[in-house]
């Protein structure tokens, strides 16, 4: 069966939120298309996404040094095995929609603590003599995101850096295809964002017919 991972990062809901209202769009004619592919919402700003801190690579040492687990203090045990639990989940995975806003040129830190746990060698990817290759050759992502402002184009496309960094981070891991959705300028534009939202909704369905 095919496994869909739904993460959002976002603190606001769909009635709030533009990036979420897109993501719901997809996600509900996604469901409508493929009724036999599991869904799985990882709600960023609900889960328990352990950052990495000196618990984890205290506990990460350990057992790289050949203690076993049980050896481990209650605070590594706790972290180690969630950022685990968080990785298994996701390479097991096969397609990543991310939802996000674009805050401050990126994304809400939750989602970089997330990609923290997943970014693991062995798993998403290993090393080489040739260097670091990806290793979910066979998953597919797309990067459902809001921008208050223009950024495809013109003199702020440089500083985007959310989508380009998850873009970046796909290809480290190999995922062969990585799209985006993204719904932007309504805030520079308010006598137009509903237009833009609803465009935005229309785009996603039209999508989600696919993907």
């Amino acid at each position: 069966m095919t496994k869909v991972l739904y993460i959002t990062a976002h603190p606001h809901d769909d009635k709030q939120s533009f990036s979420m209202a897109v993501g719901k769009a997809f996600i509900d004619t996604y469901k409508e298309v493929n009724p036999s592919h599991e869904i799985v919402n990882i709600d960023l700003y609900k889960e328990n996404i352990p950052e990495i801190d000196v618990d984890v690579f205290s506990g990460w040492g350990k057992l790289q040094s050949g203690k076993g687990f049980e050896e481990l203090s209650p605070e590594e045990k706790a972290k180690v095995s969630r950022l685990s639990e968080l990785c298994e989940q996701f390479i097991a995975a096969d397609k990543y929609i991310f939802v996000t806003p674009l805050w401050n040129f990126s994304f809400p830190p939750v989602l970089k603590a997330y990609i923290d746990s997943v970014a693991v060698a062995g798993k998403s990817f290993k090393y080489t003599e040739q260097g670091p290759v990806g290793l979910l050759t066979d998953k597919k992502a797309l990067h459902i995101q809001a921008r208050g402002g223009i950024y495809s184009e013109g003199p702020a496309a440089e500083m985007e850096m959310g989508h380009r960094y998850l873009n970046i981070i796909m290809q480290f891991f190999g995922v062969p295809s990585f799209e985006g959705v993204f719904i932007e300028g309504h805030a520079a534009m308010p006598d137009k964002a509903q237009e833009i939202k609803e465009n935005a909704i229309a785009r996603s369905k039209d999508l989600a017919s696919t993907f």
